[in-house]
């Protein structure tokens, strides 16, 4: 199992816009091999943002990679440029391989 995430660090006044454009977004990642679960997480909040992060759960670690070199990633992230004013920097990837499962 392979868990992907993303942090973000969103302006504060920006987490409403921020949360719908995810929950609007046209979501294809259970067509992907591997897939297994997503969540949006929202955490505390700083000084100048609130942090968030994108949670997904795969199979494994070359099924995410999989999904990365896909026209489904490709898709799903065509229009994140868009979204740059809601955002303190650029997101930041942390992938774990599961080591134990209870």
């Amino acid at each position: 199992m392979y868990i992907a995430m993303n942090r973000f660090k969103v302006a504060l006044g920006s987490e409403a816009a921020f949360e719908e454009v995810w929950s609007s977004r046209q979501s294809r990642l259970a067509d992907v091999p591997g897939f297994q679960n997503f969540k949006l997480l929202k955490g505390p909040e700083a000084e100048d943002h609130r942090l968030y992060a994108s949670h997904t759960i795969w199979e494994s670690r070359s099924a995410f990679e999989a999904w990365t070199k896909s026209q489904h990633f490709r898709d799903a992230h065509a229009n994140a440029g868009n979204n740059k004013a809601k955002y303190l920097g650029h997101p930041q990837f942390e992938g774990f391989e599961v080591v134990l499962q209870e």
